[in-house]
């Protein structure tokens, strides 16, 4: 019996490995086993397992994951290939376990599949929350927030900061003051206790969304894990929370009709244009626009001082140029960001070696199409390695080595399909424009208002935990001490 089994396992390998060559596939490890596929190749962090497997088998290759067929590429050729030629083809999202229960049934703006449903949903996307005139109108919130984090770390200079929730603080106070027209961290315990339940809950959805569900991939063995369980547990309290949001969104609205948020907006509209405006709908934008521009940003931000705390001299760098375009009479402001370049040159070289989300979200093929000169089947995942791209010596000189200085000439976020840290095509991140502006103000004042150091002599640690985004294995703690020439400013915010 064992001989027959195992004879089966031998031909299935032979049999699929020429089956492949003579379709003209893309290249995949050899062998694929009954059943699972090259499930037992893979292990966290994703990107770096992935990148391993693409240093031996090339840029694009294959992987056989249970029932779904993967294509991972690890190159700027390929990629643009992928979001670029085929962008359209792409455009779709695969149909998985996670995107199901949390996004309202694949309808939210990140999961739905491409068509009109989602390009409606994009349309009211950026109408409400990120054209330009809308963003230039929020600066007052950005800027109110920033001085409130200054003021907290002006109060506790010398005293050892966890950096990473003063920052949450910071993009949730945007967030829900742009979309809600309300602060969360303030004076009202009340509110702080709401906060605190969305962190957690933040932390839960890209936890659990982003583990591996055996269902996806097996679905005979979907019964084994309870997964499945925990992600509609999750959409509960989720629903939960952004309903009660709504609700008082609405009840403000029947007392005052002026300055609408983006809520108030949508609930307008809803009265009007219900075919276009569900209930659903309303509530999985508001979910992607507080899950998407909060922890995001802040992880960079937390990044970002990272090694500024661990290179003096680019930190000091940083602080001169601040010093020579904005002086110091007074704050940085947002409108000072477009003329200081080195800092841009900061935040993109911690963009590039620590992207928030180092695989691309998903997509799948829509139809039959070539990349690289390879025949992709319809219905096939992508997966793009963005981890792998920004730190291939081939493409970034010392890539393990922080260099701000890679990017001077570089204009705006993008350099083609070598540097995409907010992804590209049509389903590229809707935010780009809203983080740029909270991180660059942000890191912008506190370089300009405070000496950073490292809480002991030692490096600080750069390790990465794993996870569906980057973030640091052990969290960032620093001290500060208010430059001397900005003590005066600083007790005036």
């Amino acid at each position: 019996m064992f001989l027959r089994i195992l004879l089966f396992t031998v031909l299935y390998v032979i049999t699929a490995h020429f089956l492949h060559k003579i379709r003209q596939l893309q290249p995949y490890p050899f062998p694929i086993l009954p059943i699972i596929g090259h499930l037992n190749l893979l292990n966290k962090p994703l990107h770096r397992c992935l990148s391993k497997i693409s240093n031996r088998y090339g840029p694009i290759f294959f992987l056989h994951l249970g029932s779904r067929h993967i294509l991972v590429v690890s190159s700027p050729a390929a990629a643009e290939d992928c979001l670029s030629k085929n962008d359209i083809v792409f455009a779709y999202r695969p149909r998985i376990l996670a995107n199901k229960h949390l996004g309202y049934n694949y309808t939210s703006l990140l999961w739905a599949p491409y068509g009109d449903h989602w390009r409606n949903l994009w349309r009211i996307f950026s109408i409400h929350n990120f054209c330009t005139n809308r963003l230039q109108l929020l600066t007052n919130i950005r800027r109110d927030e920033v001085h409130l984090l200054l003021r907290k770390l002006f109060k506790n200079q010398g005293q050892t900061i966890e950096m990473k929730p003063m920052f949450f603080e910071v993009t949730m106070n945007v967030m829900m003051r742009i979309i809600a027209g309300k602060r969360y961290y303030g004076d009202s315990m009340v509110e702080v206790e709401e906060a605190m339940t969305f962190k957690k809950m933040v932390v839960e959805s890209f936890r659990t969304g982003g583990e591996t569900n055996v269902g996806d991939f097996l679905p005979a063995f979907r019964w084994i894990s309870n997964n499945e369980k925990k992600l509609i547990e999750l959409q509960k309290e989720r629903d939960k929370f952004v309903q009660e949001l709504v609700d008082e969104c609405r009840k403000k609205m029947e007392e005052e009709s002026k300055n609408l948020t983006p809520i108030e907006a949508l609930l307008s509209l809803q009265k009007t244009e219900s075919e276009h405006h569900k209930a659903e709908d309303i509530k999985s934008m508001i979910l992607v626009l507080l899950l998407a521009g909060t922890d995001t940003s802040a992880g960079t931000m937390e990044w970002a001082v990272s090694p500024l705390l661990n290179n003096s001299e680019v930190l000091k760098k940083a602080q001169a140029e601040i010093d020579d375009v904005v002086g110091k009479n007074c704050l940085v402001e947002e409108s000072d960001l477009s003329r200081l370049s080195y800092l841009h040159c900061v935040i993109n070289e911690t963009l590039r070696m620590y992207p928030a989300s180092p695989l691309l979200f998903a997509h799948e093929s829509s139809k039959d199409c070539v990349v690289g000169g390879f025949r992709i089947p319809c219905g096939t995942t992508l997966l793009v390695n963005l981890w792998a791209i920004l730190c291939d010596p081939k493409i970034w000189k010392e890539p393990k080595k922080f260099k701000p200085e890679r990017f001077q000439g570089l204009e705006g976020n993008r350099d083609g399909f070598k540097f995409m840290p907010f992804g590209s095509g049509r389903r590229g991140c809707p935010g780009e424009g809203l983080a740029t502006r909270v991180v660059g103000l942000t890191l912008a004042s506190l370089i300009q208002c405070f000496e950073w150091e490292r809480v002991g002599e030692e490096m600080v640690d750069m390790a990465e935990g794993t996870g569906l985004t980057m973030t640091k294995a052990h969290p960032l703690q620093a001290r500060c001490r208010s430059r001397q020439a900005m003590v005066e400013l600083l007790s005036q915010t």
